[in-house]
């Protein structure tokens, strides 16, 4: 298996994994309190922007060239990351 192929199998997994969450999140914020549902549903959406965003560049990814893909891969680190953070912070929140 080529390298891009392994790389992009990483980031579907992660995808899968974050989707999860977002639903299990969502679950909660059905059953949170009006107050603190309002601020949940924000941040639901903002997550999902974020995973939305990263499936977009994960299909660019896809598309690249086997030669090509190097260069994009700069750009889906910071992504992921900044997902990754975002995911930490909300999941920190909603188990307040």
């Amino acid at each position: 298996m080529s390298e891009k192929k392994q790389y992009q199998e990483k980031l579907e997994v992660q995808l899968e994994e974050w989707n999860a969450e977002l639903k299990t999140m969502k679950k909660q914020a059905e059953k949170a309190s009006t107050e603190a549902k309002a601020e949940m549903e924000k941040q639901i959406d903002e997550l999902q922007e974020k995973l939305e965003d990263g499936q977009k560049k994960l299909n660019e990814l896809a598309e690249s060239s086997d030669d090509a893909w190097h260069s994009l891969k700069t750009g889906m680190e910071s992504a992921w990351d900044s997902m990754k953070s975002a995911f930490s912070n909300a999941a920190s929140k909603f188990k307040e």
